[in-house]
C-alpha cells in the first residue's frame, strides 16, 4: 500500500477524469486502477504505485462534513498510517489542526478509518488506515 499520494479535489469530475486520464496513461505511462468518468472516484498507478487519485468535492464534504473552499482545498495529501488515532496525535502536537477526528468510513472500504488535519498554511491531509 502507498504511504503518501495526491488526491485531487474537483467540482468537475467528468472534466478532470478524462484529462488526468489521457495524460497520465497517455503520456506518464500510468493504468487506471479504479473508477471511471461517472466518479467519483478513480486513481492511477505507476509499477505497483499510486501516482495520483481524484475525487468529487462534494462526495468528499458529504462524507466528512469538511467544508471546502479554502485556498489549500483543491488537492489533499492522503497519508496511509497504521494508527490514525496516534497519528492524527502526532499532528496535532505538531502544529496541525483536526478538522474531523478519526471515524470509520465503511463506504470507502469494510476497515477504512480516516481522519482529517489541515497543516499550517491550511493545505488538507487525510490519514487514513485500512
Amino acid at each position: 500500500m502507498d504511504a503518501l499520494y495526491p488526491r485531487v479535489l474537483t467540482s468537475r469530475f467528468a472534466e478532470s477524469f478524462r484529462f488526468y486520464d489521457g495524460l497520465l496513461t497517455g503520456v506518464a505511462g500510468a493504468r487506471l486502477v479504479k473508477g471511471d468518468q461517472d466518479g467519483p472516484y478513480a486513481n492511477w498507478d505507476r509499477g505497483g504505485e499510486a501516482v495520483l487519485a481524484l475525487l468529487d468535492r462534494s462526495m468528499l464534504e458529504r462524507v466528512t462534513g469538511i467544508g471546502l473552499g479554502g485556498p489549500g482545498d483543491t488537492t489533499m495529501l492522503v497519508l496511509t498510517v497504521d494508527d490514525v488515532e496516534r497519528a492524527v496525535a502526532a499532528g496535532a502536537a505538531c502544529g496541525g489542526r483536526v478538522v474531523v477526528p478519526p471515524g470509520d468510513r465503511p463506504e470507502w472500504g469494510p476497515t477504512c478509518r480516516t481522519a482529517h488535519l489541515r497543516d499550517p498554511d491550511g493545505n488538507l491531509v487525510e490519514l487514513q488506515s485500512y
